[in-house]
């Protein structure tokens, strides 16, 4: 045994080395006990990160970084059960979206690595001087601060791009979901990547600012509520750190007169209930034209009552549990505000089961712009339907709100959604289809729901410096501004 093993077993005999538990949300059964990194462990562990950046990471040809990444895919591919199994014992998400979440990273990790190094060539521009070009250099440690509700996904879309472009990464996982980041970088290991080209930290909300305080870390991405996210800004750009946010949304889900009902009802369920509700990007107002808010209401609430919630680890299973307690507290909450308020349950409505964190899929009818559970974020299995007597007026409740991250529009009419999408304050609009993020197109928000942009070219460029380089042939003279 080590010397450091022997110290640290000796402080947790004493009381003295500081720990957190997880605890799995469908049996509310503890799973395991982690250290919480003080303020010197951190910043030895991002000194690694700085070192692996500066002598190895950055100085690797493109070509080079781009070969680890598709071996990092193939690693996440061939471990594809395991992962899944340690997501959704953690934070209750159904087994098969485990599987498909994993896929998605792989799939992402493959996109970079084809499409990275032309995302990052240098740029020629003509100017007065001889020659002119923009190039893309790496800022050196990343400090990433991630969430529980896809703890893969969340974590590489945003490490892929950063990592081709010659970054190295610190993470720090949500503590609902430690042992997910703990496989994240035992996976990068697997991988054959260099030592310190990225590393998990593991703790409380103290972590997080011992890591943004960290000298050797260059910048932030945190995605996760609007409050902690600004303190995240706060402290970041107090050092002079570069920081993206994403913090959530309230996404309209807009339904015009002439929309087809079967496939916007198909796109409702989808949309509200993935991982029981639990996405910023869920469809979370529904916005429906008087007209068909009956028809749709009716097809909407016979296809959530046909789906199963139960054990997450069952093939079977559509739904699990929120991932704590708070969060089972914060949506019966809401819904029992929204029915004082003069709202109607018309589908679930109450917990289910005796263990575990469950809702049974909740549609609540007669609801109005200003309730609780249309201006905060619903993070869980409710589905609030408000009624628009035109679409200038689904445009207007779309807007009224604090989040602009995503929207969807259905209707037959693809001039009058373009006109509609025009006129949404969000950053990703979707129209007859549900909001997902796809690594080849920027992913973001505004207002509340953050600023700066994760996934295509646009994220790959949030993290390098953009530098201008110009040749002349002589000085020139005639300067009479900076």
């Amino acid at each position: 045994m080590s010397q450091q093993s022997q110290q640290k077993q000796e402080q947790q005999k004493n009381g003295r080395l500081k720990t957190i538990k997880t605890k799995n949300p469908a049996t509310e059964e503890n799973i395991n006990e982690y250290e919480i990194f003080d303020k010197e462990h951190i910043n030895k562990v991002t000194k690694t990160a700085k070192d692996a950046f500066v002598k190895e990471w950055s100085t690797l040809t493109i070509d080079r970084r781009s070969g680890l990444l598709y071996d990092l895919s193939h690693n996440l591919r061939k471990n594809k059960e395991y992962l899944a199994k340690t997501a959704t014992q953690e934070m209750g998400k159904a087994l098969k979206e485990s599987k498909s979440e994993v896929e998605k990273c792989a799939w992402a990790l493959e996109y970079f690595a084809d499409n990275g190094k032309v995302f990052s060539n240098d740029e020629i521009i003509n100017t007065d001087a001889r020659k002119t070009f923009i190039t893309f250099q790496p800022l050196g440690v990343i400090g990433s601060i991630m969430p529980w509700n896809f703890p893969y996904w969340q974590a590489l879309r945003f490490a892929a791009p950063s990592l081709m472009v010659g970054n190295t990464i610190v993470l720090k996982p949500a503590s609902a979901t430690i042992q997910c980041g703990l496989e994240i970088q035992h996976a990068f290991t697997a991988a054959g990547l260099p030592n310190g080209v990225f590393q998990t930290i593991t703790g409380d909300s103290s972590v997080a600012e011992n890591l943004i305080d960290s000298h050797d870390v260059n910048a932030v991405t945190f995605t996760g509520s609007v409050s902690a996210g600004g303190k995240v800004a706060q402290r970041a750009t107090y050092q002079i750190k570069k920081c993206v946010l994403e913090l959530g949304g309230s996404d309209p889900f807009i339904v015009c007169e002439d929309a087809d009902i079967e496939k916007a009802t198909d796109g409702a369920i989808k949309g509200r209930f993935i991982n029981c509700g639990q996405s910023c990007i869920a469809s979370k107002r529904f916005i429906v034209d008087r007209k068909i808010v009956k028809e749709f209401t009716e097809k909407f609430v016979q296809k959530a009552e046909k789906l199963r919630v139960g054990d997450p680890m069952s093939d079977t299973t559509d739904i699990g549990p929120l991932v704590n307690e708070q969060g089972l507290n914060k949506i019966e909450s809401i819904v029992n505000d929204t029915v004082k308020g003069g709202a109607e349950i018309v589908t679930g409505g109450e917990r289910l089961g005796n263990r575990g964190y469950f809702y049974r899929p909740t549609i609540v009818i007669n609801v109005l712009p200003k309730m609780r559970i249309s201006q905060e974020e619903v993070f869980g299995p409710v589905a609030p339907i408000l009624v628009a007597n035109d679409e200038n007026e689904a445009v207007l409740l779309a807007n009224d709100s604090q989040y602009g991250l995503g929207a969807s529009v259905w209707t037959r009419d693809l001039e009058k959604a373009e006109k509609l999408s025009g006129l949404i304050s969000s950053g990703i609009v979707s129209v007859n289809n549900v909001v997902v993020s796809d690594p080849r197109v920027p992913f973001g928000g505004v207002k509340n729901s953050g600023f700066g942009r994760e996934l295509s070219k646009y994220g790959m460029l949030e993290f390098v410096n953009i530098k201008s380089v110009r040749f002349y042939d002589e000085l020139l003279h005639i300067h009479h501004v900076e």
